[in-house]
């Protein structure tokens, strides 16, 4: 038997975009998740993540400094306590460790910012 897996996407209003600084991050709560929302004002994107730094497991990543690294500027942040790097895309570390971080889809409309929740059925 064979089962099909298909993922939905519930967007939810995360903030108003005035309520996150530019070129830096803010906390919202869904449920029982901490979001880190980040307004990369010098890109003209907006990206979202988990905001627990699986390091050493602190909810500190909306506080993270936001830039861009390699060749292709790839959007990141950094953990403001121990400087390990998550590319804001696809959540991988770019630090070299084996650390992961979760990221939402992130879509404006006016001055609302909504963040996509992920259901897997």
């Amino acid at each position: 038997m064979e089962t099909e897996t298909t993922t939905d996407i519930k967007w939810v209003l995360a903030c108003y975009a005035s309520d996150v600084p530019e070129n830096g991050g803010a906390c919202v709560k869904y449920e029982e998740e901490q979001i880190a929302v980040f307004n990369f004002t010098r890109r003209g994107e907006w990206f979202a993540t988990q905001n627990l730094c699986p390091h050493k497991q602190q909810m500190v990543l909306s506080r993270g400094m936001i830039g861009s690294a390699g060749e292709e500027c790839e959007p990141k942040v950094a953990c403001p306590f121990h400087k390990k790097t998550f590319s804001l895309i696809s959540g991988e570390c770019l630090s070299g460790d084996e650390y992961q971080i979760k990221t939402y889809p992130v879509k404006l409309e006016g001055d609302k910012v909504y963040v996509g929740i992920r259901s897997t059925t």
